[in-house]
Parts: C-alpha cells; sequence; structure tokens
C-alpha cells in the first residue's frame, strides 16, 4: 500500500463515506463545527485565500425560510438536518490577503484590484475549500448531505448579500436509518490519469 494515512481513517474519509440523506436527531454542536473548521482551514488555497464563509442555519425561522430555497426532493432532508450550513464564497476575501500573506501584501492590488478576477478565484478557492469542509465534517464522525439543488438566487437575497455568492447547502448530523443510496461507480484510473 503506497498510503501512509491508516485504512480505518481512508475508509472514514473516502471509501465508506457517502452524502447522507437522513439524520439522526443528535444535535451537532457549535463546538463540533469549530473542530471541523480549525482542521479545514489548513487546506491549501492559492495565495493563501480564504473566501469560504459558512452560514449555519441554526433556528426554526431561519431554516424554513432556507426550506422554500431547496428544490423539492431536498426540502424534506433540509428540514429534517440537525445542522444546515450554506457555503458561500466572498468576492472581496482580497481585503484580508495582507494579512494572509504577509509576505506578499500587494498581490491583493496586483491580482485582485478587479471584481471579475476576485469573483472567479473567489468561487475556485472556495469550491476547493468547500471540498475540505465536507471531509472534516467526516473527520468529526459526521456525515455531510452537500446540495446544489436550490434556488441560489432566492438563498443569496435571503441570507447574504451582493458580495457573497452562494455554492451549496450542507446538512450535517449522525446518519441516520436508510441514510445511503447505493455507492454509485467511479472512474477508473486508466480513465482518468494521462502521463505525457
Amino acid at each position: 500500500m503506497s498510503l501512509i494515512l491508516d485504512p480505518a481513517a481512508q475508509d472514514l474519509l473516502f471509501r465508506e463515506a457517502r452524502t447522507a440523506n437522513t439524520f439522526t436527531d443528535e444535535p451537532v454542536t457549535d463546538e463540533q463545527v469549530q473542530a471541523i473548521y480549525d482542521l479545514v482551514k489548513f487546506g491549501p488555497t492559492a495565495f493563501n485565500q480564504t473566501p469560504l464563509r459558512i452560514t449555519l442555519v441554526r433556528s426554526p425561522e431561519a431554516r424554513e425560510r432556507l426550506v422554500t430555497h431547496m428544490a423539492e426532493g431536498n426540502q424534506p432532508k433540509t428540514a429534517a438536518a440537525p445542522l444546515v450550513a450554506i457555503l458561500s464564497a466572498d468576492n472581496e476575501f482580497h481585503e484580508e490577503l495582507p494579512a494572509l500573506l504577509p509576505h506578499f501584501p500587494q498581490a491583493k492590488d496586483m491580482f485582485f484590484a478587479e471584481r471579475p478576477a476576485r469573483e472567479g478565484s473567489a468561487l475556485l478557492n472556495a469550491a476547493l475549500q468547500a471540498a475540505y469542509f465536507i471531509i472534516g465534517v467526516r473527520a468529526a464522525g459526521l456525515a455531510a448531505g452537500p446540495m446544489t439543488g436550490l434556488d441560489f438566487a432566492g438563498v443569496q437575497k435571503e441570507f447574504l448579500d451582493d458580495d457573497h455568492t452562494p455554492l451549496m447547502v450542507v446538512n450535517i448530523g449522525k446518519p441516520g436509518e436508510g441514510a445511503w443510496f447505493p455507492r454509485s461507480p467511479r472512474l477508473d484510473f486508466d480513465e482518468v490519469v494521462t502521463t505525457v
């Protein structure tokens, strides 16, 4: 085996982990979310930028508002999950670059002075961070149900502002009964990797 990560950890993070569709009613605490973020914040991004923003939807009123913006098939899952997070990209992430990239503070103005450049970079790097977040949820012994079946404009208007672009909604909790669909196939190595 070429991997040094323990096989049980490989299973937890990848091989046995799947998108959860049902959850128990066991709560997800702020301490768990803090531990997840404190782990995944170290995932690499371009220029060490940190555009991911996480909006935890905890109150019943906010949950009800969010459910109305979810696709019909996602509404029951979102209504019942112990915790729901809206993941978004902060298009003004560049304001933090001088502190996050102290050896190259001029990157803020050199590469990200124009909004279109920021939006593209924020989208790509926040998507990377969203993937790290999902793996972090798994590392905490929880299951994640990431979804993009939603009214993005509605979620942005309801929960964010013009500087934040929604990426996905993630249901989080302990998997419930019948949480998993059967494992879908994946492409083999030779179908993906080319050597030149």
